[in-house]
């Protein structure tokens, strides 16, 4: 292991051990002003499905582009539980039989295999509005201006001409509607899983106030990281190992979905990705060596083996 990859893996590392105490006091038991109770059931079901797992990949960046412009880590590291609470919430509700009708995540149940699809459903809207409690917090900055662009682009991001959007025309490119409809793997990846890695990386551009040749930057890399990490999940759909991805590999496949793969076989998936690292590592550029963290994040999306 390099030396440059060793400190990667261990910001990582640090990353997520920090995101998962702060989701855990997030979700703890005790009452905010306003509340007038916390349903245990409710709450464990939260709880079960945010803690204990997971790279923190998305937090991560939220972390990482904030570091680029000096923003207190600890204000990187609530944005980062807000968009966590939105990727955990979009897994719940994927999971779900109405969706892709899946037994695992992380190598344990689902959750609405763990409890019951009403509780499943309810804890997905539960983090999902819990996102939006977080990333309004006076805490994250000072400037309200601020909180309401961050808030602004995680709704963008994760509805309609994001996250949801990009899950109901995957569900229509496997013909759940009726006739498959012909699917743009770019424009779906971009949506469903793309915009929220996007936004890791562009909120530490707003939380830095940068000028827009900075935000343009880490939008054109979040951009590139996005596909790239789409790929690679395309790619280890075809290649990858169950145990290690904790859950089946050959889903795809079996639902017949047009993919990245599919389109660009295995060998033009591979140097997509490649094209892609070269395209991240320009954008970032900009920022020199502050760029660095942001560098390794893109290698080791695509290199991921889960």
């Amino acid at each position: 292991m390099t030396t440059a990859t060793a400190h990667f893996s261990k910001r990582l590392d640090q990353t997520a051990e920090d995101t998962e105490a702060l989701l855990a006091e997030l979700l703890s038991d005790m009452l905010l002003p306003d509340e007038i109770a916390r349903p245990k059931r409710l709450m464990e079901a939260m709880r079960y499905s945010s803690l204990g797992g997971g790279k923190r990949l998305r937090p991560f960046l939220a972390v990482e582009s904030s570091a680029v412009f000096g923003v207190p880590r600890e204000a990187g590291l609530l944005v980062g539980a807000a968009l966590e609470c939105i990727h955990c919430y979009s897994l719940i509700h994927d999971d779900l039989p109405a969706m892709d009708n899946s037994d695992l995540r992380r190598g344990r149940p689902t959750l609405h295999k763990k409890t019951d699809d009403a509780t499943a459903i309810l804890a997905g809207d539960g983090l999902l509005t819990l996102a939006f409690d977080i990333v309004t917090r006076d805490e994250i900055h000072k400037d309200a201006n601020v909180r309401l662009l961050l808030t602004r682009a995680l709704a963008r991001a994760s509805g309609i001409g994001g996250m949801v959007g990009g899950q109901i025309l995957d569900l229509a490119g496997e013909g759940r509607f009726g006739d498959r409809e012909p699917v743009d793997v770019a424009r779906l990846q971009q949506m469903k899983t793309g915009a929220l890695l996007r936004y890791g990386c562009i909120s530490g551009a707003i939380l830095g106030q940068s000028t827009p040749s900075e935000y343009q930057a880490l939008d054109d890399y979040g951009r590139a990281l996005g596909e790239a990490f789409q790929i690679a999940d395309d790619l280890l759909d075809v290649e990858g190992d169950a145990a290690a991805l904790g859950k089946p590999a050959g889903a795809d496949a079996a639902l017949g979905k047009t993919t990245f793969v599919t389109q660009l076989g295995i060998d033009g998936a591979k140097q997509r990705v490649r094209d892609l690292l070269a395209r991240a590592d320009s954008a970032l550029s900009v920022f020199g060596a502050k760029g660095d963290v942001l560098r390794a994040a893109a290698r080791f999306v695509a290199e991921r083996k889960s």
